[in-house]
C-alpha cells in the first residue's frame, strides 16, 4: 500500500534508514513531500532538486564562453563546466547542449563531458523528481511520447527536456501532464489515450507486447 506523506509525517513506528527520512527515537519521519510504499519501505520524493551524479545525462544552456572553458546553466543550484579542448564545435552563449556528468569537483561544479549541441527546438523545464516518470521503465513512456508526436525528445536528469520537430505542442502538453500526474496510477494508459486522440485511426499506437 502506498500513501502520500508530507514533511514531518510518521512513516513507521521503528527506525528505518532511507533517503529523505530521519529517525527520532523509535520512529521514522519523512522530510519531504512524497509517496511512501509501506510494503517496500521506500519513499519517493515528489519535490526536490537535482544532485549531479557521475553518468547523469543533462541538458544545459551555455551561459558564458571563455578561452579555455564554457560555463553551463543546469536548471539547478549546481553550475556546469565544459573544458573547451574537448569540444569539437565552438559553442556560444545561449547554445543548448546535451552532456554527461563526469564528476562534481571541489568547487561543487559539475564537470561535463561528451557535449553535443542541440540545434533549434524547444526547452522545457520540469521538476527533476518527475524525470524518471517521463522516461518510464525501460524508456517506455519516453518512446510513447516520441511515437505519438513524431518529435525528437531528449531528457536530462536535471529536469530539462528538449523537443524538436513533429507535434511540439502535443509533446509539451503530454510531458506536462506526466509531470503533474506522476504520482497517480493508470498514467500510462491515460497518456496513450491522449496521444491516440490526436491521431487518425490508421496511426494508432500499437499495443506493447
Amino acid at each position: 500500500m502506498s500513501r502520500i506523506v508530507v514533511p514531518g509525517e510518521i512513516l513507521a513506528e521503528k527506525p528505518l534508514r532511507m533517503p529523505n527520512a530521519l529517525t527520532e527515537g523509535s520512529r521514522t519521519f519523512s522530510t519531504v513531500l512524497g509517496i511512501y510504499d509501506e510494503a517496500k519501505g521506500a519513499l519517493t520524493a515528489l519535490e526536490g532538486l537535482w544532485y549531479p551524479r557521475r553518468g547523469d545525462i543533462v541538458i544545459g544552456i551555455v551561459e558564458e564562453a571563455r578561452l579555455n572553458s564554457y560555463n553551463v546553466e543546469l536548471n539547478s543550484p549546481f553550475k556546469g563546466i565544459i573544458i573547451a579542448k574537448f569540444v569539437e564545435t565552438r559553442l556560444q552563449r545561449g547554445d543548448v547542449i546535451e552532456a554527461e556528468v563526469k564528476e562534481l569537483d571541489e568547487t561543487r561544479t559539475a564537470v561535463l563531458m561528451r557535449p553535443k549541441k542541440l540545434f533549434g527546438g524547444k526547452v522545457l523545464d520540469v521538476k527533476p523528481s518527475k524525470i524518471p516518470r517521463i522516461i518510464g521503465r525501460s524508456n517506455t513512456m519516453l518512446q510513447q511520447i516520441r511515437d505519438g508526436t513524431k518529435s525528437s525528445v531528449m531528457v536530462g536528469m536535471n529536469g530539462r527536456v528538449w523537443i524538436k520537430g513533429g507535434n511540439i505542442a502535443l509533446a509539451t502538453e503530454t510531458i506536462l501532464k506526466i509531470s503533474e500526474e506522476a504520482h497517480t496510477s493508470g498514467l500510462t494508459e491515460r497518456v496513450k489515450a491522449m496521444l491516440e486522440k490526436s491521431r487518425g485511426p490508421e496511426e494508432r499506437i500499437p499495443e506493447e507486447g
